[in-house]
């Protein structure tokens, strides 16, 4: 039987998923292939509002596959669409906000990419927040450097939950989400619970602060 680590009392300060601004967040996985980052992403966003364009550079989409939806609760249409370096991925990123008509737009880059500066990231932001489509952007094996996202996530797997009717089966994943820099909620960290039978994901269980916590809030 797996358990959770023993976690100290639920913050008060908990953004609600299924409330937010669509804007540019990014994802920064706690080990490169680490298919958290993807849920993460997708659990944000709404199935019935259009597809998602999903864009792949060339070294992500060798090193983790193309994006396999089967665990998600919503049945997603995705527009896939893989390239061949950082640039062309936030080029496509910014055209596919502006199409008011999809659902979201997913991008993942896999290691430092100088293509993706403040102003890129700005410009994808802005683009976002202007047409209502919300930007999700997978920063694999980099660093967090300089960036205009308005949300910085670093997200991980955590044992799942067991499930109901079989013990020796995988229930609903959780993940460590730890927000280290946000521009409209105070940096923190949760453990996120996806419910697949309602497409319901869940922030709860506060968890120790990380150093990048500690000192966006110093």
């Amino acid at each position: 039987m797996q358990c959770l680590p023993h976690l100290p009392p639920s913050m008060t300060d908990r953004p609600d998923p299924g409330d937010r601004q669509a804007t540019l967040a990014e994802i920064f996985p706690e080990t490169a292939v680490d298919a958290a980052a993807v849920g993460f992403a997708l659990a944000h966003l709404r199935a019935d509002k259009g597809p998602v364009l999903w864009i792949q550079d060339r070294l992500s989409r060798r090193e983790t596959g193309r994006p396999y939806l089967a665990g998600m609760g919503a049945p997603f249409d995705v527009l896939l669409l893989e390239v061949g370096r950082a640039v062309d991925v936030l080029w496509a990123m910014e055209q596919g906000l502006g199409c008011p008509g999809l659902g979201g737009v997913i991008g993942e880059v896999w290691g430092e990419a100088p293509a993706l500066d403040f102003t890129a990231t700005k410009r994808l932001a802005l683009r976002s927040e202007a047409h209502g489509v919300a930007a999700w952007l997978i920063r694999r094996a980099a660093q967090p450097d300089l960036s205009a996202a308005r949300e910085r996530w670093r997200v991980g797997s955590l044992p799942s939950l067991a499930h109901p009717l079989d013990s020796r089966a995988p229930g609903d994943p959780l993940w460590r989400a730890d927000l280290f820099r946000a521009r409209w909620r105070q940096p923190a960290g949760w453990v996120a619970r996806y419910d697949k039978a309602t497409h319901a994901l869940t922030l709860d269980h506060g968890i120790e602060s990380t150093p990048d916590i500690q000192r966006a809030r110093a």
